[in-house]
């Protein structure tokens, strides 16, 4: 048998995959042939809890070094490296690139008035027509209006504006540039048009050439600068967001539904038409591959059942069956649904409700909401099987309670894949792109990144579901 030419040409190459999220810098060295992992590293963030949600964004540049310098070598034998970031957060930097505040992060939701009043001047269906998405405190063009009241001398100082990827891609290549995929979650990205709405920004008083370019799928921002922690030369891809990153990372296809655990939750599919959904409960991502990712986001998940967890004295393991109880878990406000104001609502104890059960009920009470939100996101093709496994991702895919949960109150089979760290891993798939000049698909079929365990369905546990709707209006 002859030789595959294309496999000889992958051989001995590497690529660097970066997930900057809201917790820590993660970074995957991965062989381009096989999709093997030969190195990881990993450094954590600073988040402010007081009023708001803030990050110094030279904290994730000193934790992408960080976690660099952990490859034992690998990254300075890298080819290629892209990074995927947390969506929303605002970075503003003056004309030297460096910040003039702190970042605000997608999860600070102060910016919740700004958000309402810019969906009130134009209404929610011309902003899901035009933008795609309707804005919530979490989007970008919501953090500026913020900025812009109650900082004023803050935003009259920005020389640039950028999100998280697009901070670390620049600072990697010197590029001032962005993708489509994290640009959809700034409100000022119209998936109408694909470009920067002009009309828009004037309202909001931002020029546009503040803002990074917006490159293609398969485009590269540069090569990498001296210094930067990365073979210098590599080429750097141009980035994206986290969810579209965890997208070319399991190289979906239309219609297979994906639940995302994390700090946040997180459902999407790849559709084939662009969303628009004027309840502003799906927003209309674009995906970073050219095609589209109607998402719904979550603000309590994983760390909301921890910290319920933590209250109640119990491992988060320690879940019990039964009892009366409805928990919506909304901690921090919540988006999905929109209601920013809210906190927990705990309802149905009784003299025998034990810790366990209080402790499944704030898993009852996530995953309730992410369900809900994975309907409308599928009803955007009209398509959607409901045999089709759902793919669990994320830090709670790893945790029986988070399966078992899934399993019951969506009564689907659950899929479970091996490979972890799938934003790095997508990153790592973007950046594998810019030296096969294959389809991200393609890069992820043949690294394999979907397989995994398989759990079959159980029946629907519709009596914890009717308790939890009807405790959803107490909640606003």
């Amino acid at each position: 048998m002859g030789k595959d030419p294309d496999h000889m040409a992958r051989q001995g190459q590497i690529v660097l995959g970066v997930d900057s999220s809201t917790q820590s810098t993660k970074v995957l060295a991965v062989d381009v042939d096989s999709g093997e992992v030969l190195g990881r590293g990993q450094a954590a963030h600073t988040v402010s809890t007081g009023a708001g949600r803030e990050t110094d964004p030279e904290v994730w540049w000193r934790a992408l070094q960080d976690a660099l310098g952990q490859l034992g070598g690998l990254a300075a034998r890298a080819d290629a490296i892209a990074v995927g970031g947390q969506q929303h957060g605002l970075v503003v930097l003056d004309d030297r690139g460096r910040p003039v505040r702190d970042a605000l992060l997608w999860n600070d939701v102060r910016s919740a008035p700004q958000a309402q009043a810019l969906v009130e001047r134009h209404g929610a269906a011309w902003w899901a027509e035009r933008v795609g998405s309707v804005p919530a405190a979490s989007f970008t063009i919501a953090k500026w209006e913020w900025l812009r009241a109650h900082e004023p001398d803050a935003a009259a100082a920005a020389a640039a504006i950028r999100l998280p990827h697009d901070f670390l891609t620049e600072r990697l290549s010197g590029a001032a540039v962005t993708d489509r995929g994290d640009a959809s979650g700034t409100g000022w990205w119209a998936s109408s048009t694909g470009g920067y709405d002009d009309a828009l920004l004037a309202e909001v008083g931002l020029d546009p050439k503040l803002l990074p370019a917006v490159l293609g799928p398969g485009a590269a921002a540069g090569t990498v600068r001296d210094g930067a922690g990365v073979r210098p030369g590599a080429l750097v891809g141009a980035g994206t967001g986290d969810n579209a990153a965890a997208a070319l990372g399991l190289g979906l296809a239309p219609g297979r539904p994906v639940l995302s655990l994390g700090t946040s939750g997180t459902v999407y599919a790849v559709a084939r038409q662009r969303p628009a959904d004027p309840s502003g409960t799906v927003a209309g991502f674009a995906a970073a591959d050219g095609g589209w990712l109607p998402l719904a986001c979550t603000l309590n998940c994983t760390l909301a059942v921890d910290k319920v967890a933590a209250l109640l004295g119990r491992d988060r393991e320690q879940v019990e069956p039964g009892g009366s109880v409805a928990f919506l878990p909304f901690l921090d406000g919540e988006r999905t649904p929109n209601l920013p104001y809210a906190s927990g609502l705990l309802t149905g104890v009784r003299h025998d409700t034990t810790a366990g059960q209080v402790l499944q009920g704030a898993y009852d009470g996530a995953v309730y909401a992410l369900l809900a939100a994975l309907d409308l996101v599928l009803a955007v093709d009209g398509a959607g099987d409901a045999d089709e496994p759902i793919l669990l991702i994320g830090g709670g895919a790893r945790g029986p309670a988070w399966r078992e949960t899934v399993r019951r109150l969506s009564g689907r089979a659950v899929q479970v894949p091996a490979a972890s760290e799938l934003v790095a891993l997508g990153a790592a798939v973007q950046a594998a792109v810019l030296l096969t000049r294959e389809e991200p698909a393609e890069v992820a079929a043949r690294w394999g990144t979907d397989r995994g365990d398989l759990l079959p369905a159980v029946p629907r546990d519709d009596a914890t579901l009717e308790r939890l709707a009807a405790a959803l209006p107490l909640a606003g």
